[in-house]
């Protein structure tokens, strides 16, 4: 009797050229991934380009793999069925009496646990990176310049990114990461807007982001604040304003909100419309009082048409509306370089040194580093043709100058993006921006007659001003405001951004 030889075992379904890419794949990529993984997590300093190989791109790319491999099973297995030639291996079976099967059942849970546990430790660095600051303003390097920059010397550089533009919560957290998507493919194919447009559309309601630090029901009274400005004149001469901030604020049940914070919704509902889209033009406002009353007024120099206003999108207002810029603030140089007299790190002594900087800092450049070398040549030929003697004996300040320059304008002017003080203006105050007067401009009326204020004394009184040796000296009394030079008219008849348009002087 003869014994038939036993059947050939068929091939692995493994054995096909999808399948050995994948295995490939998923193969450097995860030796690749665990040691960067771990040097990072040892790290002391932080690598953003590091982190979004490790914990963004390679564990894509290893699943990539994972996912070629399943595929190639899948094709191999058809393309098998449909020739009767090859011989297609039926699927496992598993009895765990056999100890050989045993091993393997250990086998499969120990490489599942660790890949588990890969995947559980990968992800969660993912979350966190993408949360962090270096994501949001190193991974982005030239779009997010701008904005990483100035957020560094605000006064919120130590608060996270997201903690203003995406908030607690699971809802939100979603929206943002469907939002970053279409980011990623804006900078990936360099379709993002230079300068990054502004206001945010999708930025969370400040109640429930700048509210939890700071409640405007708190706050109440006056704050006195000196202002200080100097004159763009030969001898850079200081002007200080002392002013008495009206902030005031409340809680309705200990007493009627007042001042500046009146506005926001703590007894008061204040909606508006505007014309554009940063905006800047504001020609319709609404304000519901306790009591349920309703007063809308319109703007008489720019009103809309009852088509328009029904229309038009209502946005009811909030913090960011007066503090639209509370971390990334792009200083005008005039005002710029007055905060650098007050740190001292200008010489006051180099004549006209105020006004030859805005010249410097105000000119149209390509570049930073055109920036940047156009000042150090402009200053220090300024003081030679002009005051040779002083170049020669000032000489060091002239260099410290020159490079307090380059730094005011690395901090604020973004040629590459296009973005400075005047693609984003501050709306705090009215100095260099229309801010206030986008509804106190006195022109905004009522049917029934009432009159959005432009009075000054509204949200601020004048108690001293003038040189500094004047206002330390003078009794503090309310008094007209008075311009440091006499431009032979009221002044207060102007808006002051009509003039301080960020490259002018006092």
């Amino acid at each position: 009797m003869t014994i038939p030889p036993p059947a050939a075992k068929p091939p692995s379904l493994l054995r096909n050229p999808l399948s050995f890419l994948g295995m490939a794949v998923a193969s450097v990529s995860t030796a690749f991934g665990l040691p960067m993984m771990f040097i990072d997590m040892f790290s002391r300093r932080a690598h953003p380009y590091l982190a979004v190989l490790i914990y963004l791109v390679l564990p894509f790319v290893a699943a990539g793999g994972v996912g070629l491999i399943i595929l190639g099973v899948v094709w191999e297995r058809h393309r098998r069925r449909r020739r009767p030639d090859q011989i297609v291996p039926p699927l496992p079976r598993l009895d765990l009496n056999q100890p050989a099967h045993q091993v393997a059942v250990v086998g499969a849970l120990a490489a599942s646990m660790i890949v588990v546990v890969l995947l559980s430790v990968t992800g969660y660095q993912a979350y966190h990176f993408t949360e962090s600051v270096k994501f949001c303003g190193l991974v982005c390097h030239q779009v997010m310049k701008p904005e990483y920059t100035a957020y560094q010397h605000s006064p919120h550089a130590r608060v996270a990114c997201t903690q203003c533009h995406v908030g607690p919560g699971a809802s939100w957290f979603v929206r943002s990461k469907i939002t970053g998507a279409y980011q990623v493919y804006a900078v990936a194919f360099r379709k993002y807007p230079q300068p990054i447009p502004t206001p945010v559309k999708n930025l969370r309601p400040a109640q429930e982001t700048c509210e939890q630090c700071h409640w405007p029901a708190k706050f109440f009274g006056a704050q006195q604040k000196t202002f200080s400005h100097y004159l763009a004149d030969e001898h850079n001469s200081p002007w200080q304003i002392q002013m008495l901030m009206k902030v005031g604020g409340g809680d309705p049940k200990l007493g009627a909100p007042a001042g500046i914070h009146w506005h926001m919704n703590i007894k008061n509902e204040i909606s508006y419309v505007a014309a554009d889209e940063s905006r800047e033009i504001i020609p319709w406002v609404r304000v519901v009082d306790p009591e349920g009353r309703v007063t809308d007024y319109m703007s008489t120099e720019q009103p809309l048409t009852p088509e328009q206003l029904t229309g038009a999108p209502v946005r009811r207002m909030d913090c960011v509306d007066c503090h639209n810029r509370p971390s990334h603030v792009f200083f005008p140089p005039d005002r710029a370089v007055e905060q650098v007299f007050d740190t001292g790190r200008l010489d006051r002594g180099l004549p006209y040194l105020k006004r030859e900087a805005i010249r410097l800092l105000a000119q149209e450049h390509a570049s930073e580093e055109e920036a940047h070398a156009a000042i150090l040549a402009g200053l220090s030929r300024f003081y030679q043709a002009e005051y040779p003697e002083l170049a020669r004996e000032k000489a060091l300040a002239i260099q410290h100058a020159t490079e307090e320059l380059q730094r005011i304008f690395s901090r604020n002017i973004f040629p590459d993006m296009q973005a400075d003080w005047r693609a984003h203006p501050n709306h705090v105050g009215h100095l260099n921006a229309l801010g206030c007067f986008r509804c106190h401009d006195g022109l905004h009326r009522s049917r029934d007659g009432k009159v959005i204020t432009k009075d000054c004394n509204a949200c601020h009184t004048i108690l001293a001003q003038g040189p500094p040796e004047e206002t330390r000296t003078s009794m503090l009394q309310e008094q007209p405001f008075r311009h440091p030079v006499d431009l032979g008219m009221d002044v207060t008849e102007l808006n002051c951004s009509d003039c301080h348009t960020g490259t002018s002087g006092l």
